[in-house]
C-alpha cells in the first residue's frame, strides 16, 4: 500500500523502459573523479579480506570511498543474504525470494570484524518482508555476537523499516548500538517512483521511535534524482521535527540502464549549501558531497 492508501505499485511499461534506455546518459563531471585506494592500513585491511574471504559492502558495491574507510578502520557488512524482497529504483541489490535465514551469520560477522580489527562496523542488511519478524532477530543476534567478540568495536546499524511492525524495530533499540540509521533516500514527492514499497512518512516514523528509544539517529538522502532545492530543505525539515542528529547527502549514480537515470550531477557549491543548511537547521553532523555515502566518515559520527 502506498503513501495515498493504494496497494498499486508502479511498474515501468515497455514504453517507459525503451524511453529509457535510448535516453542520452548525463556524462560524470570532473569532481566525481575517484583515486585508488592507498595506504598502509588498506593494503592490512585489503589481504585479510583476500585471505580469509571476507564479504563487506565496500568492495561488493564498489563504494569510491573503500580506501579511505578501511584505512580509518571503518568496514560495512551485509546481513540476512543478498536477494531483497524490494525492488527500489535505485539499487542494485537483486530482488527475489531470498534464501532461508543463515542462524550462523551473527557468529561468522563478528569472527571477520575481529580479523579485520575493525575499530567502528557499520551492519547493514537487505529487506526481509517476507519474515515474521523481518530479519530482527538476527539483527539483534549480530549485534550482540560482536559485542563479545570485539568488545572495543563500535557499531552503527543501517536498518530497514521492518514494514513498519514495531516490535521489531523494539529489538534493535534493545541491543544499543551506537548509532541507528535509516535512509530516507530521497524526499516525499519521488519516494514511490524511487522507493517504490516504502512509505516517506513511514521512515520518519522509524527514525521518530528510534530517537524516543534512546537511539542517536542518522539517515540519508541521495540526490540528483530530480528533487528541486525547496524539496530537499523540506526534507531537512521534515528529518529535524523527528529528532535526527546526523545526516548525510551524497550524488545518485545509476547503477545499471535498468536503473533510474541520473537528471542532474550535483554540483560541490550546492553540497556545502545544503551543508551549511543543515547545520543551521540543528543537525548535529552533516556529511554533504558527491562521493559522500551513508557509512562515510562514520567513525567520526561518534560523538
Amino acid at each position: 500500500m502506498d503513501e495515498n492508501g493504494s496497494d498499486e505499485i508502479h511498474k515501468m511499461s515497455a514504453e517507459e523502459i525503451i524511453a529509457q534506455d535510448l535516453a542520452p546518459r548525463l556524462k560524470k563531471p570532473d569532481w566525481l573523479r575517484v583515486k585508488l585506494p592507498t595506504g598502509k592500513e588498506y593494503l592490512h585491511v585489503r589481504k585479510l579480506v583476500d585471505d580469509h574471504k571476507l564479504h563487506t559492502i565496500c568492495e561488493s558495491g564498489n563504494c569510491p570511498n573503500m580506501g579511505e574507510c578501511w584505512g580509518a578502520g571503518t568496514a560495512t557488512f551485509m546481513i540476512l543474504g543478498n536477494i531483497c524482497t524490494r525492488s527500489c529504483g535505485f539499487c542494485a541489490v537483486a530482488t527475489g525470494r531470498p534464501l532461508a535465514v543463515d542462524v550462523a551469520e551473527p557468529a561468522r560477522v563478528a569472527e571477520s570484524i575481529r580479523l579485520m580489527k575493525v575499530k567502528h562496523g557499520v551492519i547493514t542488511s537487505v529487506d526481509r518482508d517476507e519474515l515474521k519478524d523481518g530479519g530482527s532477530i538476527i539483527w539483534a543476534e549480530t549485534v550482540r555476537a560482536i559485542r563479545a567478540a570485539s568488545p572495543e568495536t563500535t557499531l552503527e546499524t543501517l536498518i530497514p523499516d521492518f514494514a513498519g511492525k514495531w516490535e521489531n524495530l523494539q529489538r534493535i533499540i534493545d541491543v544499543k548500538p551506537e548509532i541507528v540509521s535509516h535512509n530516507l533516500e530521497t524526499v516525499r514527492r519521488l519516494t514511490r517512483e524511487v522507493r517504490i514499497q516504502a512509505k516517506y512518512d513511514r521512515s520518519l516514523e522509524v527514525l521518530r521511535r528510534l530517537k524516543e528509544g534512546g537511539m542517536k539517529t542518522k539517515s540519508g538522502i541521495m540526490l540528483g534524482l530530480g528533487e528541486t532545492k525547496a524539496e530537499v530543505l523540506e526534507t531537512m525539515d521534515d528529518l529535524r521535527r523527528v529528532g535526527l542528529d546526523i545526516l548525510t547527502l551524497g550524488q545518485y549514480l545509476q547503477p545499471t540502464k535498468k536503473h533510474l537515470p541520473v537528471k542532474e550531477f550535483i554540483h560541490p557549491d550546492l553540497f556545502a549549501f545544503y551543508k551549511e543548511q543543515g547545520l543551521n537547521k540543528g543537525f548535529r553532523y552533516v556529511e554533504s558531497g558527491p562521493l559522500v555515502r551513508s557509512s562515510y566518515h562514520a567513525e567520526k559520527h561518534l560523538f
